[in-house]
């Protein structure tokens, strides 16, 4: 059986208009056209769909129980092609993004406003997390992209670079350390410093990169979450050493940031995604803004 949507267009305008002219002029085609879709039909379901008269056209009895059939066959793939069409101009949609708990705080919300005013038919649905877990929450297929590190990326999950940034350390103001202009990795040495777990990547990054030039940092309080550890520094115990993304955060709670050197260690922020998905048209649409918009994701 070869039934055509043609076929079955046709049939359910010549049952509504009782009349294969008329039919054929709300179809634009031909009345010979809509005739032979007609009678195809027919073959095919080897069933008469309609009395034929000299002037007058009605339903059989197995063309009257057909016609709902059809006409909710054609409204299901009227509803497909219509929800399709949404996603494609995204007139609706959702977004899902995993993001460490900083660049969830920090750099994202400027974003997901842009484009909820663009979009207001898609909804983003961010997930703060650990750094260690962006990667794994894009692996499994929780989320359709990620921003985080490139360090330590699993060969299923892809990255592409989205900005850059540097370490700084945040101290209360006043601290001994706060009068430098800059600081050396080796001017930390023998303060109580805060900082990330072992396995965490930016903190292997540091100490991978600090064991070449000989400096070992010693941990006071290891604790996951990058708000944490800044409270923890406005709370008197320690310094920090922190990514320039949480400088706004550090400002606001009257810590001094200063840039540590010799050497200068770069993190890489990355766009995260699945090599082996793409990414839904919402999805991609965001990820396109967030490249349009990457020079304003680290403003201060």
């Amino acid at each position: 059986m070869n039934v055509t949507l043609r076929q079955l267009r046709a049939f359910v305008e010549v049952a509504e208009a009782k009349h294969f002219t008329r039919a054929a002029d709300k179809l634009e085609l031909s009345q010979s056209t809509v005739s032979s879709l007609v009678r195809e039909l027919e073959a095919n379901l080897d069933l008469r769909l309609f009395d034929r008269h000299t002037r007058m056209l009605s339903l059989t009895q197995a063309g009257a129980e057909i016609l709902p059939l059809a006409r909710k066959a054609l409204a299901d793939l009227d509803s497909v092609l219509g929800s399709s069409s949404d996603l494609k101009t995204l007139g609706r949609g959702r977004v899902s993004i995993a993001a460490s708990s900083l660049q969830a705080a920090l750099m994202l919300p400027r974003m997901i406003r842009e484009f909820g005013v663009v979009h207001p038919g898609v909804t983003v649905d961010l997930h703060d997390v650990a750094q260690p877990d962006v990667p794994e929450m894009v692996r499994s297929g929780a989320v359709d992209f990620g921003i985080g590190t490139e360090s330590g990326l699993r060969q299923d999950v892809a990255s592409r670079l989205l900005t850059t940034d540097t370490y700084a350390v945040m101290m209360p103001a006043g601290h001994a350390l706060s009068r430098k202009k800059e600081l050396t990795w080796r001017d930390l040495e023998g303060y109580p410093l805060i900082g990330s777990p072992a396995g965490n990547p930016l903190r292997e990054q540091i100490d991978m990169t600090l064991a070449r030039h000989g400096i070992t940092l010693t941990r006071s309080y290891e604790v996951a979450l990058p708000l944490t550890i800044i409270g923890m520094v406005e709370g008197g115990l320690g310094i920090a050493v922190l990514t320039t993304t949480a400088t706004r955060l550090a400002l606001a709670l009257g810590l001094v940031v200063k840039p540590v050197v010799n050497p200068v260690i770069t993190r890489k922020i990355a766009l995260l995604f699945h090599a082996d998905r793409s990414l839904s048209p919402a999805a991609q649409n965001f990820s396109d803004l967030l490249f349009k918009r990457r020079a304003q994701l680290l403003t201060v």
